[in-house]
């Protein structure tokens, strides 16, 4: 029956396949959107840093062939230096001849430092040619290579160029010398090395920033950064960390940059390279190639644009696929659902519907038929069991009964001997004495069936403990005889022994043990018709010849174990094999008629086989009706036996016995029984 609250299967199966597939399909939307973004990025770093090196190595070659020309330039000049006008001719032609970026070319005196020519003015555009870096006398007309100078326009006092895409101004400067090698001119040449270009979104080339060692910003896409030093910049501390990372020869994977004065950062790769400025000096710049985020990632839109289209797509199959995986699996188990109501509401149905395509399903409907059948039969079962317990309840009164009468004779009887006795009923002495045995007879008596009720309470609450000491078998087979002799001899009835001679003392506690033994042969001689035989059998028997006999508990038994084997064999009536089941059963009689005829309480065979248990043994029988039954005691061998002349003899203070003993009466004045030469006993 449904409670408020509940929900069906099939839409607590929906729920929880949404709620696990939704999730980790988002999370695996958000991982591929992830990876694609880190791989971009790696690759528009990777493309930025090789686009730094090529913007680094354009540099360095385009300031060498600047060298190279000015060489060729002071060679041509120093075969014309004595011609009138010819300064300002050759720096006009210069001009023309040196590649485009070139802002002004002017012809120093070094003697008047006067500017003989230039194309832009007498203002000199470098300080330097002046501090005679040259020497005054050379061997040949023109400067070498070596002896170009190279210097950023920025250490210079000259304006700034008017052009913001022409950047990396530098100055030039070469000697000029005469016919005779004396240093007249200096050559300096004022030029853009780089053009700045346009970053294009998708392009990775990036803008070109170089910056010096000292932090000297010597390009940069906006003109009015160049001069400034880094530390004036928004996002110093990056800048300086890119440009000690470069001094130190560091490659870093990733850097990011705050740009142009905007929110968004900027990827920049680097590079370092190194400028000769003159004979033996250099001069180490920091050439970046730095792109805006959204250019790395310029593709990003559309994989994220396919991404959500996907996304959306996977949902709506998932949505559907959960939906029809939610009737497949729920309408199976509604049907079964279904047929357990109609059991419930007991109303007639066939067998639990079957045929689905789901193996698990089709065999929990089986398994629901086969219940119902296990039910039904469990039900006989109960009523059986009912029937029995009814039966139970009727053996219980008749055993109340029984012991109770049991309780109620010796007490009578120890009653009436005493107040015979007490009230001089008595004609001598000797009839006193008399009667005063047969109150202690019935005393002991009384004492052994409330010692039996209090030792099955104890086993059943787990309380007896054993106490082992080393036993002689012998003795206590003798001594156990002698007990039951009385008995045996009023209704004729002859006993015998046969202990094995090499069994010797074992660890066995003597109380419990000869207590079970009495109660064996009490019965073979309660059950035996006069004139019968009884016998006491003691050996060492093996696990074969246990599993042939029947018993109260069928645990598996290995034929090669030996045992110490107790046995009590009678020529009695015999037990049918109908009442089997009850011969160890507490408080039953296996016959309620013979229980009328003769006294017991029950106890016996359930105490010596609860006492077998405790000791690690069990108990075994065979019957035979009319032809008596053998009842066999099982104790588990020992691998070393007590020699008789290692133990100490039983406390003498008992004389053998418990207080607490059953059958504890003297034994009378009669013969021992012989001992039988004859081996194990058998039925019959």
């Amino acid at each position: 029956m449904a409670k408020p609250g509940q929900s069906s299967f099939r839409r607590i199966l929906l729920s929880r396949i949404l709620l696990l597939s939704i999730p980790v399909l988002l999370l695996g939307e958000l991982v591929a959107y992830k990876k694609v973004r880190d791989s971009m990025l790696a690759t528009a770093s990777q493309n930025l840093t090789e686009s730094a090196v090529r913007k680094g190595e354009n540099i360095r070659d385009l300031i060498e062939v600047m060298r190279s020309n000015l060489v060729s330039a002071s060679e041509d000049f120093s075969t014309k230096i004595d011609q009138a006008q010819e300064p300002q001719e050759f720096v006009t032609r210069v001009n023309r001849w040196l590649p485009k970026g070139v802002q002004c070319v002017q012809l120093i005196n070094i003697q008047t430092g006067q500017v003989d020519g230039s194309t832009c003015g007498n203002r000199s555009i470098s300080n330097q040619v002046l501090d005679n870096p040259w020497p005054s006398q050379s061997q040949v007309m023109r400067a070498p290579l070596a002896g170009v100078r190279v210097s950023p326009i920025n250490q210079t006092r000259a304006t700034r160029p008017s052009t913001p895409l022409r950047q990396l101004d530098l100055v030039f400067s070469t000697p000029v010398y005469d016919s005779f090698g004396r240093l007249r001119y200096a050559l300096s040449v004022q030029w853009a090395v780089h053009r700045q270009e346009t970053s294009q979104p998708g392009s990775l080339s990036g803008y070109t920033v170089v910056v010096d060692e000292d932090g000297t910003i010597l390009a940069h896409p906006k003109a009015d950064r160049i001069g400034r030093n880094i530390r004036q910049e928004s996002d110093a501390p990056r800048l300086q960390n890119i440009v000690n990372s470069a001094i130190a020869g560091k490659e870093d994977v990733l850097q990011f940059v705050s740009f142009k004065d905007s929110n968004t950062d900027w990827l920049a790769g680097y590079n370092r390279v190194q400028i000769s400025a003159a004979s033996g000096e250099n001069l180490t710049w920091i050439v970046l190639a730095v792109a805006p985020l959204e250019n790395a990632l310029s593709g990003l839109e559309d994989i994220k644009q396919v991404l959500l289209i996907l996304t959306i797509g996977l949902l709506g199959a998932n949505l559907l696929a959960t939906i029809y995986i939610s009737r497949d699996l729920a309408r199976p188990l509604e049907q079964l659902g279904n047929y357990a109501l109609q059991i419930y509401h007991r109303q007639p149905s066939d067998q639990a519907p079957k045929d689905f395509r789901i193996k698990e399903i089709n065999q929990l409907a089986g398994a629901l038929d086969i219940m119902v059948e296990r039910l039904e039969d469990r039900a006989e079962e109960l009523e059986t069991a009912w029937q029995e317990a009814q039966a139970a309840n009727q053996m219980k009164s008749e055993f109340l009964a029984t012991t109770s009468h049991e309780l109620r004779t010796p007490l009578n009887a120890i009653f009436g001997c005493i107040g015979l006795v007490k009230d001089g009923c008595c004609d001598s002495r000797d009839e006193e004495l008399e009667l005063l045995q047969q109150a202690d007879d019935s005393a002991k008596h009384l004492l052994d069936i409330i010692n039996d009720l209090l030792n099955i309470a104890k086993i059943e609450a787990g309380q007896l403990e054993l106490s082992l000491q080393p036993i002689s078998i012998q003795d206590l087979c003798q001594e156990c005889l002698k007990m039951v002799q009385p008995a045996a001899e009023k209704k004729r009835l002859s006993l015998s022994i046969d202990v094995e001679k090499h069994l010797s003392r074992v660890a066995l506690d003597q109380l419990r043990v000869r207590q079970m033994v009495i109660n064996l042969l009490s019965n073979a001689v309660k059950f035996t018709p006069e004139g019968g035989h009884v016998k006491l059998s003691g050996r060492i028997a093996y696990g074969h010849e246990l599993e042939q006999d029947a018993r109260p508990d069928r645990s598996p038994v290995n034929a090669n174990t030996p045992y110490l084997c107790l046995e009590v064999t009678d020529s009695g009536i015999g037990i049918p094999p109908e009442r089997w089941h009850l011969l160890f059963r507490p408080f039953q009689q296996v016959d309620s008629s013979l229980t009328r005829r003769h006294e017991g309480t029950g106890l016996g065979l359930a105490l010596t086989k609860r006492f077998a248990e405790l000791h690690g043994g069990t108990v075994s029988f065979q019957s035979t009706i009319g032809k008596g039954s053998t009842f066999r005691i099982w104790f588990p061998s020992q691998e070393t036996q007590v020699p008789v002349e290692a133990t100490s003899a039983i406390d003498p203070s008992t004389n053998g016995h418990d207080r607490e003993s059953i059958g504890t009466v003297a034994p009378r004045n009669v013969a021992e029984p012989s001992v039988s030469s004859v081996g194990s006993a058998t039925n019959g």
